[in-house]
């Protein structure tokens, strides 16, 4: 980190009486964000986000799709690059609603500097990994769904005078991020791309699964909402007992979205006894739901998020340095699997058996 970066944000926590605070550096992930834990004189503790301003341009709500592809991925795929406004607005949102989002102490937009609440160290994958029944927290957090998907959501969130744009998980985004696996896949095992016919049929086949997700996007989205961004909070009641990070990528969304990331988690295994009955209590929280029509877009969009997950993510994310990516691609072929046996898929599933044979799945 520069020393110009440190020292702006000295002053920042400066300027909001934080300055005297202890500040231990947390780990992070893959993003450009990073986290300290302020330890305060009084033994209270906060959390400090630094996100400089540092990735690609988001898209505006009326930009249109020339557009946002000329902008680049994080425009294409409705991506907020790490906006602090997105944070702050899309936190008050979820606060209003009874939600344990964290707390906004203190917040600089333009710098990309925010002072959180600290909601502890019970992430879900933690817990689970040392001995805690995980389908209890499963619960807890599928009713959080449920809560979230009871209103319509606003088109903007606001807070403090910030505006977002809560915008629609469209067939674009959804494309983009689709087609991030035969951007990455054919470079990570070192073969030539897809031939244009390949492409051409993939696209064919995509299509429809993308066409209904835009048309089912109506909720609000978490559109991160797995085992690693959620924390056990007991002592609260009902949905708030689920802590809530890294939503700022939020947007509206077809309602099986999060279930996605929730039920077929990347990072750790989620039985598939465990994924029914999680759905089942979805569905009972949401009798309006057309059961089999949900249940066939679940299985198309989880499929969508594991190809995009096993380019963008995973395979990107090796070549770029990080080969701890590649531990999790194993179980993300699995759940790519799980869903392409559904025979409404059948046409994709032959399109990978010919063309990502199982020797080429890593």
């Amino acid at each position: 980190m520069s020393s110009d970066r440190e020292a702006l944000k000295a002053r920042f926590l400066q300027a909001h009486a934080f300055g005297a605070a202890r500040r231990e550096p947390l780990s992070g992930d893959a993003s450009t964000r990073r986290y300290e834990r302020l330890h305060l004189a009084n033994g209270r503790r906060l959390i400090f986000m630094d996100q400089p301003p540092v990735e690609a341009a988001v898209c505006g709500p009326d930009a249109t799709e020339a557009e946002r592809l000329t902008q680049g991925y994080n425009a294409a795929a409705r991506l907020a690059a790490g906006s602090v406004a997105a944070f702050v607005a899309t936190a008050a949102y979820l606060r209003a609603r009874g939600l344990s989002a964290p707390e906004i102490a203190a917040y600089d937009v333009a710098e990309g500097l925010a002072v959180l609440e600290d909601l502890g160290d019970g992430l879900f994958a933690t817990l689970i990994a040392g001995g805690e029944p995980e389908r209890p927290l499963y619960e807890a957090a599928v009713d959080v769904q449920a809560a979230l998907q009871a209103e319509t959501p606003p088109d903007v969130l606001a807070f403090d005078g910030v505006k977002w744009p809560l915008l629609s998980y469209d067939t674009l985004a959804l494309k983009v991020g689709t087609d991030a696996f035969l951007e990455w896949w054919p470079q990570f095992i070192g073969a030539g791309a897809y031939p244009a016919g390949a492409v051409a049929e993939w696209d064919l086949l995509w299509a429809p699964v993308w066409v209904r997700g835009e048309a089912g996007a109506g909720v609000f989205t978490h559109r991160d909402f797995h085992a690693q961004n959620l924390l056990w909070l007991p002592d609260r009641k009902g949905p708030a007992r689920v802590g809530l990070l890294d939503f700022q990528d939020a947007l509206r969304a077809h309602p099986a979205w999060d279930l996605t990331h929730l039920l077929q988690d990347a990072r750790r295994d989620v039985s598939p006894e465990l994924e029914a009955a999680m759905l089942d209590r979805f569905l009972a929280a949401r009798p309006e739901l057309d059961r089999s029509a949900f249940l066939t877009d679940y299985r198309a969009l989880a499929a969508s998020n594991a190809a995009r997950i096993l380019g963008r993510v995973f395979a990107r994310q090796v070549l770029l340095g990080r080969p701890q990516y590649r531990d999790y691609m194993p179980r993300t072929w699995r759940y790519l699997e799980r869903n392409l046996a559904d025979p409404a898929l059948a046409g994709l599933k032959a399109w990978f058996d010919r063309y990502v044979p199982p020797e080429a799945r890593l």
